[in-house]
Order: C-alpha cells, then structure tokens, then sequence
C-alpha cells in the first residue's frame, strides 16, 4: 500500500470564524481508536459543538462528533467521547496562559489527514459581539459586490 502524501480535509468548523476573533492557530495530533480512525477515513466528522479544555498540563478535545463505524462489532467507540490533543509542553503552556483571560477560548477549526495521520487545526480565539458578526457579514458582502463589478468591467473591455 502506497504511503499517503498530503493533506485530505475531513471536516471544518465554518461557524468557529463567523462566532469568533482568530488570535492563534496550532495543530496537533489526536489519540484515536481504530473504529476512530476507520470512520473519518470515510470523511465523517462534525466540529460544530466542539472545544478543547486543558486540565493537568493535557488538551483535551470535547464534543466533537465521529460516528460509529458502520462495520464495527463491539470494539465501536462511543461518538461523542473526550479525546486527548497531542502537542507540545510549551504550546500547552502558552494555551494555558492564554486561555484564562477574560472571553479567550480554545476552538477547533479543521480535522484532516496530513501523510496519514489525523490532525486537528486548534485556534485560541474571542467571542465576537453581534455588531461584529454583522459587520464581518457587511465586509464580506461588499468585497463580493466589488469582486463582480470588477468580473463585469473586464467582461465588458474584453467583448
């Protein structure tokens, strides 16, 4: 079997950049299970309700949903357990420093196979307020409309 080379996205977390400020990103790897592993293999996950909280000087990944593997026998994992984050000692400890700060949390943003390993894309972030969100909207509205009148105008000195 050929060794996979690089990166096959699994899931994202779209609402994690529309809810929140990215202030940081980091990646780690997961301790999975075989049925874990088999089932995002079939390119099913969801990030949607998931967080990481550091206790003990470990990360660890909640609510993150990876369904049963649909040939598994009673070795199936549950879908919704905590899994552990493997990164560094000094980015566990600046996450650490970070994250207890007023409205800082820790989010998950992509879940993907790099050369054959899962991996996680983690970012420390804040909660934007409601204007923000509205405003983020407005920003990515305008860019759009700008982005077709530019399209329009090249169409238009072309024909």
């Amino acid at each position: 079997m050929a060794k996979e080379k690089g990166r096959k996205l699994i899931a994202q977390n779209k609402k994690a950049r529309h809810d929140y400020h990215i202030l940081d990103t980091y990646e780690a790897g997961l301790v999975l299970t075989g049925t874990e592993v088999k089932s995002l293999r079939q390119g099913r996950a969801s990030l949607v309700d998931g967080f990481v909280q550091l206790d003990a000087h470990e990360a660890w990944l909640y609510n993150v949903h990876v369904p049963e593997y649909t040939q598994g026998t009673w070795t199936n994992h549950s879908a919704r357990r905590k899994r552990k984050l493997l990164l560094h000692r000094v980015e566990i400890e600046k996450l650490e420093s970070k994250s207890q700060e007023t409205g800082h949390t820790i989010v998950p943003l992509a879940l993907y196979f790099k050369d054959g390993r899962a991996k996680i894309e983690i970012a420390l972030a804040k909660g934007k307020k409601e204007y923000d969100k509205r405003q983020t909207l407005r920003e990515k509205q305008d860019r759009r409309e700008a982005d077709r009148a530019m399209a329009a105008a090249r169409r238009r000195q072309r024909g």
